[in-house]
Parts: C-alpha cells; structure tokens; sequence
C-alpha cells in the first residue's frame, strides 16, 4: 500500500493540515513568520507524512529547541511524551509545580 503524495499550498505547507489550523487561512500563511504555530500544530496534529515534512522544512535542532522552550506548554500530555523519546530531549522548560492550567476549572 503506498502512501499519499502530500499536496501543498503555494508556500509549502500541507493542505493535509488545514484541520490544525481552523482559525487560519493556511494559504496566506508564511512559514517562516509562522514557524512556532506550524511547528506546535504539526506536531500535535499531524501524521507521519505531515511530521515528516516538517523535520525536512524546519530540521531536528529547530524542532528540538522549539520543543525544549515550549513543548511542555503546548503539547498534551501524550504527544509530548511522545516527542520527548522521539526526539531525545530532557532539559526542556518546565513550570516548578508541574501543568498548571490556564482555566483551573
């Protein structure tokens, strides 16, 4: 079984991720100025192929850092524990008391 060919918008991202970014027009973003929320949502959201592309747009050490200053923030509890293994990091920030949410309702 052979997987999807991605298609993208004229700037390079991948139409597959319009679901992760409900509240933008993915065709007017610039994947450069909008690098932190692409990262967050693909990383997140996003499949293999999606993941995929985004290591080849951004690279490892760009996603790693991103993730080291605000994966712990960002990400669900799962996806983070999953990129944490995946991508070897253990000295990323954190808040002193654990998650604190931001509605404590």
């Amino acid at each position: 079984m052979s997987e999807r060919v991605l298609e993208f918008t004229e700037k390079g991202i991948p139409r597959s991720l319009v679901p992760a970014f409900q509240e933008y027009d993915i065709e007017e973003l610039d994947p450069e100025q909008a690098a932190f929320t692409i990262i967050e949502r693909t990383l997140e959201w996003g499949d293999r192929r999606e993941c995929r592309w985004l290591f080849e747009r951004y690279g490892r050490e760009r996603v790693a850092d991103w993730f080291r200053q605000a994966g712990f923030w960002l990400l669900s509890r799962r996806r983070f524990a999953l990129w944490r293994a995946m991508l070897e990091v253990e000295d990323y920030k954190r808040h002193p008391r654990g998650r604190v949410a931001v509605w404590p309702y």
